[in-house]
């Protein structure tokens, strides 16, 4: 019995000190910070947000079109400095978001190259209006997984070193 209550007392305290090995390893962002989207190359300030599962940017989508046969998407995007960009992106699905009145709405949404410090992932970002929000996009769980740490105390914490990827 006493070898398994110092074995269990070994494992309690190796376990945590594994997950902080890993966890030093990874870049510490801000809760705000400069993102590149690609493949515009417009340059937005995003909330880090690990309550949401994927990203959203504020977006004024203008058309739908079929081209060889998919549906795509032609948005604009802005950043607070008024750059403009407008892009054209395959459809990927629709996704159903909860407001915060209670009630559902229909978004779009596409794949979009983010770049954050020397990272840069393709990402399923919904299209949202955002014109209530203060930022112009969220960067959620599917972005920030394994990649980053979230510091909710510091703010504009990397800068941008990915180079600009064409997105197919």
């Amino acid at each position: 019995m006493n070898l398994r209550f110092i074995f269990l007392l070994i494992m309690v305290s190796v376990v945590p000190l594994l997950e902080l090995a890993t966890a030093e390893n990874l870049p510490v962002v801000g809760w705000l910070e400069k993102v590149r989207i690609d493949p515009s190359g417009i340059q937005l300030v995003a909330k880090m947000d690990t309550g949401a599962k994927h990203s959203s940017i504020r977006a004024e989508v203008l058309s739908t079109f079929k081209k060889e046969g998919q549906t795509w998407v032609r948005f604009e995007v802005w950043n607070k400095k008024g750059k403009r960009s407008v892009l054209e992106r395959p459809l990927v699905r629709e996704t159903l978001i909860k407001s915060r009145k209670g009630d559902y709405l229909k978004r779009p949404v596409v794949n979009l190259g983010i770049c954050l410090g020397s990272i840069h992932k393709i990402v399923q970002v919904n299209l949202a209006p955002r014109s209530g929000f203060n930022y112009a996009m969220i960067i959620g769980r599917s972005f920030l997984r394994e990649a980053f740490l979230v510091d909710a105390a510091a703010k504009f914490t990397i800068k941008t070193a990915c180079p600009p990827m064409e997105i197919k």
